[in-house]
């Protein structure tokens, strides 16, 4: 019986030594998930390197071989770089308009993007109808014999 009693005891301490090493670990999982609920994840507005490097891409996507480009042609690199900013900077305007703070701001960044594309899509069309313009001959040049390339004719379909 003595036997069984020390054991009861030496059990009964080793519980009483782990339960307050319980509360104490279970009194820290409760204060990170009370910050965990505090916290909020914005992606709206976007951190400058994040609007510089998105300014960067349309530059290259811009000035360099793409399918965009394929289509409605290059443009040079520092006219993209111009180009690149402006549309960024419009895009980023009107998405900021329509930012609420309730928001986490993912419509927001889906705007932004939609904004950018629209935009992009805009300028190549404008200056490549711009380009065919100026590249097709006038009226008067046609009426007065000289010869219509097919490349004009092209550009203007």
């Amino acid at each position: 019986m003595a036997e069984t009693e020390s054991t009861t005891t030496a059990q009964d301490s080793a519980t009483a030594e782990t339960e307050p090493h319980q509360t104490q670990a279970q009194s820290q999982i409760d204060e990170t998930a009370a910050k965990l609920n505090n916290l909020t994840l914005r992606i709206w507005p976007p951190t400058q390197r994040t609007r510089d490097a998105v300014i960067n891409r349309l530059v290259e996507t811009l000035s360099s071989q793409s399918v965009l480009s394929k289509r409605y042609g290059t443009i040079p690199e520092d006219e993209a770089s111009s180009l690149a900013k402006s549309i960024e900077g419009e895009a980023f305007s009107v998405a900021g308009a329509a930012f609420s703070p309730d928001d986490d701001g993912i419509e927001i960044l889906q705007m932004y993007s939609k904004e950018i594309s629209k935009r992009m899509l805009d300028t190549v069309k404008s200056r490549a109808a711009t380009g065919a313009a100026a590249d097709a001959p006038s009226a008067t040049e046609a009426a007065n014999g000289e010869e219509v390339s097919s490349s004009s004719v092209k550009a203007e379909a």
